[in-house]
């Protein structure tokens, strides 16, 4: 749909998103060293290995004794640290990128890094409750950074932000519009979308639990759309 540049939106409590930027320097090493910077076979086994599996999850069925690498219920966090390709690092990544630092910036460093992983939970746990008997795994950051995304336009859908429209049109829209039409557009494809390999009821699962967890999260004092900004 599009693809975030640049938003102009400082930073007003920290001095560094730190925490952002340690979950998305984790997210591409991961990719690079643990699956391969792309390889199949790397991705596949680290997809069972380490990916949200409903049917594994809810302890259904076992995986192989060699796929076997942690407590199930800890792919409710694993498995947004992998991701199928680079495109799919790269837009999770860019999302991240231009959208977490206000985030952590509103929530402070351990509340935004308890907020991440939490959205990433709920993310993985509605894919999970979707369909109990999948044997698919669930991979990506999409649901948690679903989550960032809902805080942001919850937080600041005034400000402009560039984005490449299509992958190649430059745009300056506010996010309320921008961020509004992709929210929609998730919910949309949730509800409609049949046997496609994007799982969108995870995002909207994410959304839900950012639009919820930022009301508790951020810092006293914060307030919500943009009504600080003259």
């Amino acid at each position: 749909m599009f693809l975030p540049l640049h938003d102009q939106n400082g930073l007003a409590h920290v001095r560094r998103p730190y925490v952002n930027l340690t979950i998305i320097a984790a997210n591409i090493l991961i990719f690079l060293v643990f699956q391969g910077a792309g390889d199949d076979q790397a991705i596949g086994a680290s997809s069972y290995s380490f990916g949200l599996i409903p049917v594994v999850f809810f302890e259904m069925r076992e995986l192989a004794e060699a796929l076997r690498m942690q407590p199930d219920w800890m792919s409710l966090v694993t498995y947004s640290f992998l991701h199928g390709g680079f495109m799919h690092l790269l837009g999770n990544m860019l999302f991240l990128w231009v959208f977490g630092d206000n985030v952590e910036d509103a929530m402070g460093h351990v509340r935004y890094l308890v907020f991440y992983l939490a959205c990433a939970a709920a993310a993985g746990l509605a894919y999970a409750m979707m369909d109990t008997r999948s044997e698919v795994p669930l991979i990506g950051a999409s649901g948690a950074v679903s989550g960032v995304v809902a805080a942001y336009l919850m937080l600041h859908p005034r400000v402009k932000v560039w984005v490449l429209f299509l992958g190649r049109i430059p745009l300056r829209l506010t996010a309320f519009w921008l961020l509004g039409a992709w929210v929609l557009y998730q919910i949309f494809n949730a509800v409609t979308a049949a046997d496609s390999n994007v799982a969108w009821i995870a995002h909207v699962g994410g959304l839900a639990a950012g639009a919820v967890l930022v009301l508790v999260l951020r810092r006293r004092g914060v307030p919500l759309f943009d009504k600080n900004l003259t």
